[in-house]
């Protein structure tokens, strides 16, 4: 028997492809969104879910996504988003900044926005996916630190705006995870960079550890919310600090 209807932004890969891979194990129909159409019909076609291409910064992106999901929605992953640059404040890319608020909160607004009544009607779940980047800053992290802790605001302030509602919402901060192409897009596709972020990191996250945890924290009883849930591999203990090395 299905567990209903879930949707999971940025579902093209890493976390939001392998959490689409979980909810779709656990009995969900899953419509898998993101920009690269062949990447979630494939992964549609794959665990028997529903592709849409899409971008959630746009009114018309959001639409298709709204009809797609149907008037029932049971678990919504807001999952798109990433970071661009590292460069000091003194040299911020401004562009780049402006793209990571339109993808991690406005677009995250958008869609939560949008899906709220469906959400409502099935006493669903909605899992804000920010970052251990929203909970302090770090040099060369003011604009995607800004993004995420701005993207946590969203999902607070829903809390207690919807405290007379049946809908659980919870957020989950990761910490490094070692997926395909986060680092790689952050840093304009340069792999060396992108490969030094992880070099020498004995066990970092893994997306499928993320989406673990996401698909717990949806699959929840409907009256427990769990209202954050920070997770981070062994050896990084805190944000600024990572062991580097092998365990004797």
């Amino acid at each position: 028997m299905g567990r209903g209807r879930a949707v999971v932004t940025g579902a093209s890969s890493g976390i939001g492809a392998a959490t689409a891979r979980q909810l779709a194990a656990q009995g969900f129909e899953v419509v898998c969104a993101a920009r690269r159409a062949d990447r979630v019909q494939a992964l549609a076609d794959e665990i028997g879910g529903r592709a849409l291409a899409c971008d959630i910064t746009t009114d018309d992106g959001v639409a298709a996504l709204v009809e797609a999901a149907g008037p029932r929605l049971d678990v919504l992953v807001n999952n798109a988003g990433g970071a661009l640059g590292q460069e000091p404040v003194a040299e911020a890319d401004v562009d780049a900044w402006q793209r990571m608020y339109q993808v991690n909160v406005i677009g995250t607004e958008k869609v939560t926005r949008g899906l709220l009544p469906a959400l409502v009607a099935a006493r669903g779940a909605i899992v804000f996916v920010t970052s251990v980047a929203a909970d302090g800053p770090y040099e060369g992290g003011a604009g995607y630190c800004g993004a995420k802790a701005a993207e946590r605001m969203i999902a607070g302030a829903l809390r207690l705006e919807f405290w007379d509602q049946p809908v659980r919402i919870t957020e989950i901060c990761p910490g490094m995870v070692h997926t395909e192409e986060f680092s790689l897009t952050r840093y304009g596709g340069d792999r060396s960079r992108a490969d030094a972020v992880y070099a020498g990191v004995p066990a970092p996250l893994t997306a499928e550890d993320v989406a673990e945890a996401i698909t717990w924290m949806a699959t929840r009883p409907a009256h427990v919310n769990i209202d954050r849930l920070t997770i981070r591999p062994v050896a990084q203990p805190a944000q600024h600090k990572v062991f580097r090395g092998t365990y004797e």
